[in-house]
């Protein structure tokens, strides 16, 4: 679990990819002081266990699944990357709750000046936009933002100058990818509310059944 505040944006050393899957190997400083192999890192919003540690380089295994569905396989040497470490009980929870597990990968369609910030607007698959609202969190590349407006296919944000420079996000331009995490707590709350329906409806069949039994007994219902 993560709370999408970046402790430091790396730099993607090697990406060795092998037939589906690969290593991701990134330098990195802040990060290396309280890594240990078989830690969760948070890279670029993904979930990855730590596999090797050497100076100031931490590499994970990157599987096909992430691969495909994150913007991992993308990268290029130099690259730099948002990195978290997973969050302990005793951490500041300043930005939501995140899992790490993607969802999707969003293009960024368009940059504008917003005084001393800068809006962006990504464009998302619906199954993004169905658990955003207005002044909700979103994990962009793994960064917990706040959504400023949720349009037809596309969201809203505007990015801050600290922001900008401490992570990822204030380099990227129209065309780039980010890859894309709705909030934990609006899924849940969809799913328990719609067991609750199901349950709600069995339960009025079963009741209407019985009913309609009771009648046909009565000689009412033929």
């Amino acid at each position: 679990m993560f709370t999408g505040l970046i402790i430091e944006a790396g730099m993607l050393h090697s990406l060795d990819i092998r037939g589906e899957s690969g290593t991701l190997s990134i330098r990195c400083a802040k990060l290396l002081a309280d890594a240990e192999i078989g830690d969760s890192i948070a890279v670029n919003g993904v979930c990855l266990t730590v596999t090797s540690i050497r100076t100031d380089v931490i590499s994970f295994d990157v599987s096909s699944e992430t691969l495909k569905s994150t913007n991992l396989g993308t990268l290029r040497r130099g690259d730099p990357i948002n990195l978290e470490p997973s969050l302990r009980l005793n951490s500041k929870l300043g930005g939501h709750l995140v899992s790490g597990h993607v969802e999707a990968v969003g293009t960024i369609r368009s940059l504008a000046p917003a005084g001393n910030a800068v809006k962006i607007e990504i464009a998302a698959p619906q199954a993004i936009l169905r658990y955003l609202i207005s002044k909700g969190s979103v994990a962009v590349d793994g960064i917990s933002l706040t959504v400023v407006d949720v349009l037809d296919d596309t969201f809203t944000l505007v990015i801050i100058p600290h922001t900008g420079v401490v992570t990822t996000i204030g380099r990227k331009k129209p065309g780039d990818t980010v890859n894309l995490e709705s909030d934990l707590i609006a899924k849940y709350v969809e799913q328990f509310v719609s067991r609750e329906r199901k349950e709600e409806q069995k339960s009025a069949k079963t009741t209407d059944a019985s009913l309609l039994d009771t009648l046909k007994r009565s000689g009412f219902v033929g």
